[in-house]
């Protein structure tokens, strides 16, 4: 019987994708439709939903998105592919704050989440819910008070920028060597994390630019976690899991890897615990690896939470805002300004008060969110803001590229990169004040509500204290094609593909 069922799903597996593409091949939309200024809702077919315009859209499946929530009149829409569970996509200010704060209990991350995720995330705070985030959120909270954040930028960040990251630059200047961007500034922000978290250093930005096991086995395993979420048909990865072949063989594989390094990074901690009544710094790893009613397995589904946090995040805020500085000289020109302003050292306190370039950075994170979609699951049977009606079980996605895009929340202008919208000028000093325009419903980068980011403060400071030490020095200069956009790579985070090759140039 078992048998007689796997055989089905495999043939199941088989016949969907073979009948999908013989009915798309009758349809007259292209494969990969351009935007449009006027898009309108998918056509709905019974029993297949919307499921054929999805695969249309695969190659454009973020910008599909878009258009659906902007063309639907609530900028919610219940998206039903046939094969899947249907999930409710929403680009609304009042669901997001219904669902992240409002009724906060009903929209975890869900089965669906957790179960597609854990091979990477396991229990981590990233992938749970009730006590086990509770927990993990609260010892995670004493880590950025704000002489933690000040030791971060003081001594990690600094540190990082000075004795790594700009002599990189500075050599690729002289010799005219071209960078890939996200590349360099996944390095960066990964020994960062890795530091202050863990109090570990992994040396990974050097100029020889070691390849790593870890690193490609991190890769590996986020690009295949995300086709999993993403999965059109994911009966195929399921089958693909229990037969331990193809991509879930690598993602097993890759998934290990990880958890050796992260496991190996825990088992030291305690060692040193054991061996030191007292530690000088008290870092994330020890808060957590100190507790005896913690197991080694899940203390190191917390590092690789916090690994990807750290690691991925900024440097797909920092990749865009680069791309965009150079796409818009008079902001980088106010940038560079604000930074020349400041003292060469820039002390804690003075990068606190980059607002110009803090407003840059909330600006490009709008149009380039590094989460672009947030996944929740339903809980029970509920009724969103603006009477859509949801079932226990379902998928609730909230889209903050789309939100950052729409003219309902940000105006006419909302395709435009404007650091201006968020400041005002003081009239008194001549300066700019920093206002936050939105709240964090209408602009929930960081997300909002109880689970809103613990780390937000510490990108901010982190990003800031970059962008000072390149722009006071180097232009960064993209080497793509004139009119050429960014191409993006939908994992957990926004990446990019190729990952912005660019050339350094001298600053006169």
């Amino acid at each position: 019987m078992v048998l007689l069922q796997l055989l089905a799903w495999i043939l199941l597996g088989i016949l969907l994708p073979l009948l999908s593409f013989l009915f798309l091949t009758k349809l007259s939309t292209p494969r990969t439709p351009p935007p449009t200024s006027t898009p309108t809702l998918p056509r709905s077919f019974p029993i297949f939903g919307v499921f054929f315009s999805a695969i249309a859209n695969r190659k454009r499946h973020i910008e599909w998105i878009t258009d659906i929530l902007r063309a639907a009149p609530s900028a919610t829409y219940i998206v039903r592919k046939g094969f899947a569970r249907p999930e409710v996509v929403t680009a609304s200010p009042e669901v997001v704050q219904y669902i992240l704060k409002t009724n906060f209990q009903n929209f975890g991350k869900g089965i669906h989440f957790y179960t597609t995720m854990h091979e990477l995330l396991g229990d981590g705070i990233f992938n749970v819910d009730g006590e086990p985030w509770k927990f993990q959120r609260q010892v995670a909270s004493h880590e950025f008070n704000t002489k933690s954040l000040r030791n971060f930028v003081e001594n990690v960040v600094d540190t990082e920028v000075f004795d790594r990251l700009i002599p990189i630059i500075s050599s690729a200047a002289k010799t005219g060597t071209v960078l890939v961007l996200q590349d360099i500034l996944q390095r960066f922000a990964f020994d960062n994390i890795c530091n202050i978290a863990f109090g570990y250093d992994p040396a990974y930005l050097l100029p020889s630019f070691p390849t790593t096991k870890l690193a490609d086995a991190f890769e590996e395993s986020v690009k295949i976690s995300t086709d999993r979420l993403m999965s059109l048909f994911p009966v195929i990865w399921r089958i693909k899991k229990l037969l331990n072949i193809g991509s879930e063989k690598r993602l097993r594989m890759a998934a290990s890897e990880v958890q050796e390094f992260a496991r190996k990074l825990v088992r030291e901690k305690k060692q040193e615990l054991n061996e030191k009544s007292s530690l000088n710094s008290y870092d994330l790893l020890s808060r957590f690896s100190s507790s005896n009613q913690l197991d080694e397995d899940y203390v190191t589904d917390i590092v690789i939470s916090f690994i990807l946090a750290g690691r991925d995040t900024t440097s797909s805020a920092l990749t865009s805002y680069f791309w965009l500085l150079f796409k818009h000289p008079h902001v980088e020109s106010e940038v560079v300004k604000e930074i020349e302003g400041k003292s060469e050292a820039l002390v804690y306190d003075e990068v606190k008060d980059m607002v110009y370039t803090h407003a840059s950075l909330c600006e490009s994170m709008r149009l380039y969110p590094p989460v672009w979609q947030d996944v929740k699951g339903v809980s029970n049977d509920d009724v969103l803001p603006g009477g859509i009606a949801v079932k226990k079980g379902m998928r609730m996605t909230y889209h903050p590229y789309a939100m950052g895009r729409s003219e309902k929340i940000w105006g006419p202008d909302a395709a435009e990169f404007k650091p201006e919208r968020w400041l005002e000028k003081d009239e008194s000093t001549k300066k700019w004040r920093f206002v936050a325009i939105r709240d964090a419903y209408a602009y929930p980068v960081f997300q909002a509500g109880p689970r809103i980011c613990l780390g937000r403060e510490m990108a901010f400071l982190q990003m800031k204290r970059v962008v000072a030490a390149i722009l006071r020095q180097f232009k960064v200069v993209p080497m793509m094609e004139e009119g050429a956009e960014l191409e993006l790579d939908l994992q957990l985070t926004l990446k990019y593909v190729g990952g912005l090759p660019v050339k350094i140039m001298e600053r006169v």
